[in-house]
């Protein structure tokens, strides 16, 4: 009897545990945030900068999930030996695209201001880009998956109505149809993109000075 009385003792605090180690969407996307405006703020080499946001994007993005979004139903046709080589390129291009962009802005302010639960695997978190001199104020809509709550992830960001997921699912599909659905088409795009990135990154930047984005 004394050894049930334990064990259900055991199993209760467990499961407290467990709900006081889980985080709320919002309170996970404002950490993240805050995380990420720190470093920008710091006063270190860009380099530098891009080696902490991308330990920061491992740790909150979910990498993998986005990947396989963005190929669609090609997914389906790969084998297992090119499904682990895509993944393995997706998360080297996402990785220095995310971080060298996010790299050329100092101190974003961002606020949370609202969240919508759709269901138990999805949280939209709305928040504000704060506007300055130079930008106008942005509209950011997070989404979370939150099928497991000690663990929530990013898995898109909606810029202004703009799915970058989306976005980026579309120029893969260009990519892909303009090959014949020939994935190593993608894979060399990717590796370029890897090589060259600091390439893609100026490129970048000069729209953005031309621009004012």
């Amino acid at each position: 009897m004394k050894i049930k009385i334990f064990a259900i003792i055991s199993l209760l605090y467990f499961l407290n545990i467990n709900h006081l180690y889980s985080i709320e969407p919002d309170a996970f996307v404002q950490s993240t945030v805050n995380r990420a405006s720190k470093i920008l703020s710091d006063n270190i080499s860009k380099e530098k900068k891009m080696e902490e946001l991308q330990i920061i994007a491992k740790e909150t993005v979910d990498i993998r999930g986005i990947g396989f979004y963005t190929i669609g139903k090609t997914r389906k046709n790969l084998n297992e030996e090119q499904k682990k080589k895509y993944s393995e390129l997706f998360e080297k291009y996402f990785l220095k695209s995310f971080s060298s962009r996010l790299a050329e802005y100092t101190n974003p302010e961002i606020d949370v201001q609202s969240k919508e639960v759709l269901n138990e695997n999805y949280t939209i978190i709305y928040s504000v880009l704060k506007a300055t001199n130079e930008r106008p104020e942005v509209k950011i809509d997070w989404r979370i998956y939150t099928k497991d709550q000690n663990n929530p992830l990013i898995r898109d960001l909606i810029i202004e109505g703009l799915s970058l997921a989306r976005t980026q699912k579309e120029e893969f599909a260009s990519i892909l149809n303009s090959n014949d659905g020939d994935i190593n088409a993608l894979f060399n795009v990717l590796k370029n993109f890897i090589k060259n990135w600091f390439l893609h990154t100026f490129y970048f930047y000069y729209l953005k000075l031309l621009y004012n984005y």
